[in-house]
């Protein structure tokens, strides 16, 4: 099976990529959502109310993330988000290699990991080749202000990231998603194709 890492910034369309292959026949590893089910690890939970207070937990008694980005977004937050890092991240990584496991087992031709904190968790390590999703920042800006964010809450996670420019120089090929979705489709097309020759036959 070969792995597929998706990179890019904060709103560059990271997902759209993502779902277009999973069209073409690759299986997506949403690593938010595995980041979500670790929230409901009750030691995390524990952890986390001795952090920062009871009211990290809401009414239904689990980790309220939206308390929890407001804590470790902040521009004097830092040792709140590697805090976060480092109480998630050890538990996210074997949930993460159990996934593609699986999808090894189960004959998958090619599974893509779909991370915002790619480079920065070390996941890229599980990844045979990195997709970086290009596009500038205004065009990242306003998609994100479209989903109602703020700029304060777009310039918060884009500090607490690596640069686009780094991941860029660590990733192996660039889809540009300045422009439409169907030209970005193409491009993802285009790179699935390339794939193609190394891929399992799904016969075998």
């Amino acid at each position: 099976m070969i792995v597929i890492g998706i990179a890019g910034g904060i709103a560059s369309g990271k997902s759209a990529v993502a779902r277009c292959l999973e069209g073409l026949g690759a299986v997506v590893v949403d690593v938010d959502q595995i980041g979500h089910a670790v929230l409901l690890v009750d030691n995390v939970k524990q952890r986390a109310q001795q952090r920062w207070g009871k009211g990290i937990i809401d009414q239904q008694g689990e980790i309220d993330r939206k308390e929890v980005a407001q804590t470790v977004f902040g521009e004097q937050a830092s040792q709140e988000l590697q805090f976060l890092e480092d109480l998630t991240f050890p538990l996210i990584t074997p949930r993460l290699t159990e996934k593609l496991d699986e999808l090894r087992a189960a004959g998958t031709r090619a599974g893509v990991v779909d991370a915002a904190v790619m480079f920065k968790a070390g996941w890229d390590r599980f990844c045979d080749q990195i997709v970086f999703v290009e596009a500038e920042r205004e065009v990242r800006l306003q998609r994100a202000l479209s989903r109602g964010w703020s700029a304060e809450m777009f310039e918060a996670r884009e500090r607490a990231q690596l640069s686009p420019a780094l991941k860029r120089s660590k990733s192996d090929i660039i889809i540009d998603n300045n422009g439409s979705i169907d030209q970005t489709n193409l491009q993802t097309e285009r790179f699935w194709l390339s794939l193609d020759k190394s891929l399992p036959d799904r016969s075998s």
